[in-house]
């Protein structure tokens, strides 16, 4: 298993237009994809699981991905998470 920290950097936050990014990357993998946001945790391919891990801006999230591609996988949903999933 393979994991990060990062800091939600845009706006708005984790809402649904960003969780649905970030489920479609972690759904083209062959790995496993969670979130944990203070001690709750849920399924990266699951948008209102993600919406609901209530990640507001300067909130701080682990992403932990097991699998075959979990390095690919995780670089790909850092890389959204610092790009601000293409917003601001």
């Amino acid at each position: 298993m393979k994991s990060a920290q990062v800091k939600i950097l845009n706006h708005l936050g984790l809402h649904a237009r960003p969780a649905s990014k970030l489920v479609k990357i972690a759904s083209t993998g062959n790995s496993e994809v969670f979130l944990v946001k203070d001690g709750k945790r849920v399924n990266g391919r699951s948008i209102l699981g993600l919406i609901l891990l209530e990640a507001e801006q300067g909130s701080r999230v682990t992403i932990e991905v097991s699998g075959e591609d979990e390095e690919q996988v995780l670089a790909r949903i850092v890389e959204l998470v610092q790009n601000k999933f293409g917003e601001d």
